[in-house]
């Protein structure tokens, strides 16, 4: 009788069809997630091309069965990525998610600490995002501090806010 099994490796060490069932589940949902983004969003990811046509072409599949066999295929696709990093990137996308929740809180903070209008604060974040606008962010900064003054809606404050995250997206 032949025995199927090596050697070196134990049963303990094989994941088993239950598992191995559940990570392609996991990776497909993952998949599934990914057909939902918008292609300037799936742009800033690492994906192999592959996988971007894959995911151009989910849109195309209307009848549910073809749908379910092209998110497994897309499952398929993503054993070959870094989906931890895909991960990230999506809680950080999602507004019911800790990873969204402290990205907008780190935000709000250099919001506040801008609109005290310390330039050591200002260069502080010139200094963490070279991409920015230093003669903008003043600007802002003393047009919020006027509404401020003047009891007025914070419209340059949103614009500060505004103009934060996209530096502050365009550097991951």
């Amino acid at each position: 009788m032949t025995d199927f099994h090596d050697e070196d490796t134990s049963e303990e060490e094989l994941p088993s069809k239950s598992q191995v069932k559940r990570e392609m589940q996991a990776l497909q949902d993952l998949g599934r997630r990914l057909t939902e983004l918008k292609p300037e969003q799936l742009a800033k990811l690492e994906l192999t091309d592959k996988l971007r046509n894959a995911l151009a072409e989910a849109h195309r599949h209307t009848a549910r069965g073809a749908l379910k066999r092209h998110l497994s295929f897309v499952g398929k696709l993503m054993r070959d990525q870094d989906v931890e990093a895909i991960q990230i990137y999506l809680d950080r996308l999602d507004s019911s998610s800790q990873v969204h929740a402290q990205h907008f809180h780190q935000l709000e903070r250099w919001r506040d600490r801008l609109l005290t209008g310390d330039p050591v604060e200002q260069e502080a974040f010139i200094e963490a995002y070279p991409a920015a606008d230093r003669q903008t962010i003043r600007q802002l900064v003393r047009q919020a501090k006027k509404e401020a003054a003047e009891n007025k809606p914070p419209a340059a404050s949103r614009k500060l806010f505004k103009l934060i995250r996209e530096v502050v997206e365009q550097s991951l």
